[in-house]
């Protein structure tokens, strides 16, 4: 790809981690490679997409934030809030090096922009990602709250609307298909 772009998956429905993931499978099936990075998914979960990449689909690598968190339990947490921020900041210089260099060819942040919304990152953190890296690397956000600033970096946005689900009747996330 000469011109990578910025996509943004975000809203209230289900789907942009999905979307994200499918993009990548994509994407390695044609030789690119992939970093697929989860903010909020440690690597304790056990999540179908990573299962799935596990049984052998090569030129994608997961990796997961390093600092463990709850979003519910540390929002009144100060300290473990701090940790956190530190802990996205440090990950996304990380990933700000592996763009630049062009370690990949495609770059998910997952839930990243769910962490803009709550105050975990900067703006500034995220622009430097998508400002320094390579031509032709293509950047992935997904997660709620999107805000203007955040869609204004972007080239595609895509918001995934509730319009029906099984949650609203009572049933819980089903492993294999929420996660």
């Amino acid at each position: 790809m000469e011109k990578g772009f910025v996509h943004i998956y975000t809203g209230d429905g289900k789907g942009k981690t999905t979307a994200a993931f499918g993009l990548a499978l994509r994407a390695a099936g044609h030789g690119a490679r992939v970093l697929i990075y989860q903010f909020l998914k440690p690597s304790s979960l056990d999540l179908g997409e990573r299962g799935a990449l596990r049984k052998g689909v090569e030129g994608i690598t997961v990796r997961s934030l390093d600092e463990p968190w709850d979003m519910f339990e540390t929002s009144g947490n100060t300290p473990a809030l701090d940790r956190v921020k530190k802990a996205i900041s440090r990950s996304l210089r990380e990933i700000e090096t592996a763009a630049h260099e062009k370690y990949y060819d495609v770059i998910v942040l997952d839930e990243i922009v769910f962490c803009y919304a709550r105050g975990l990152v900067t703006l500034e953190d995220i622009e430097k990602v998508i400002e320094h890296r390579e031509k032709g690397v293509e950047i992935v956000m997904t997660g709620r709250g999107a805000t203007r600033k955040l869609i204004a970096l972007a080239d595609l946005v895509t918001e995934m609307k509730p319009i029906k689900h099984p949650f609203e009747k009572g049933v819980e996330a089903r492993k294999g298909i929420e996660f």
